[in-house]
């Protein structure tokens, strides 16, 4: 789910339950098989509601915002991604201040945050659309796997072939338990002990880690992305 040079997440380790008066819910759609969670799949309310709400989540520092996003969106694939503590939920990105990016979304995109405590990837890519070339990254092609600790994606859009260990879907995010990120209070979520994707393919705006490690890593510009 993640990554690169390119990262960043509004989703953050804190202690307490944020407190909010942002009361959301979602459609979350999680089997063994083939997984997809979209924007619009997010929360079953409003978008102006739910940007409204997590804007004021945000002002108060309730959702921990490390940095603005560039709001130019990357692709990240893996032939496997293997975690331990997974969590995930709705939130909300923000770009800088009169962003070039921000077009007629105000400078937010609503995303889903997944929040995993331990991960291994395989044979990871990441690419960035630069108009007429790709930033392209890859590692975790041979015997050691791509590892990352703490880790957090913000996604538009995840497919792959999905698979989870003790699963709990319709959390309150602000009692999330498994990687120890806890979102919003009053917003739709779910966690599980595990989860196995193959086949995973993301378009994200931001990533976070606290430890990344990328054995193997290479990056170039590339005529094709991921």
């Amino acid at each position: 789910m993640p990554l690169g040079a390119d990262m960043a997440s509004s989703a953050e380790h804190i202690p307490e339950n944020p407190e909010s008066d942002s009361g959301d819910s979602t459609e979350g759609v999680v089997r063994r098989g083939r997984v997809r969670w979209r924007r619009a799949a997010v929360m079953a309310v409003p978008a102006t509601a739910i940007a409204a709400g997590l804007a004021i989540l945000t002002a108060e520092g309730a959702l921990g915002v490390q940095f603005a996003i560039s709001g130019m969106p990357f692709t990240v694939t893996a032939t496997e991604l293997n975690g331990t503590g997974f969590e995930q939920f709705g939130n909300l990105d923000n770009m800088a201040e009169g962003s070039p990016n921000a077009g007629d979304t105000g400078g937010q995109v609503l995303v889903v945050t997944s929040a995993i405590k331990n991960a291994t990837l395989t044979k990871l890519c990441q690419s960035v659309d630069l108009g007429g070339t790709n930033l392209l990254i890859t590692a975790g092609s041979g015997a050691d796997k791509v590892q990352a600790s703490d880790l957090t994606t913000d996604s538009t859009e995840l497919t792959g072939d999905a698979a989870f260990n003790n699963i709990e879907i319709g959390n309150d995010a602000s009692t999330l338990t498994k990687a120890g990120v806890k979102g919003p209070i009053g917003v739709f979520s779910q966690q599980a002990d595990t989860v196995h994707i193959g086949n995973l393919r993301q378009t994200n705006y931001a990533t976070t880690a606290g430890v990344f490690k990328l054995p193997g890593l290479k990056l170039r510009f590339s005529d094709s992305g991921c």
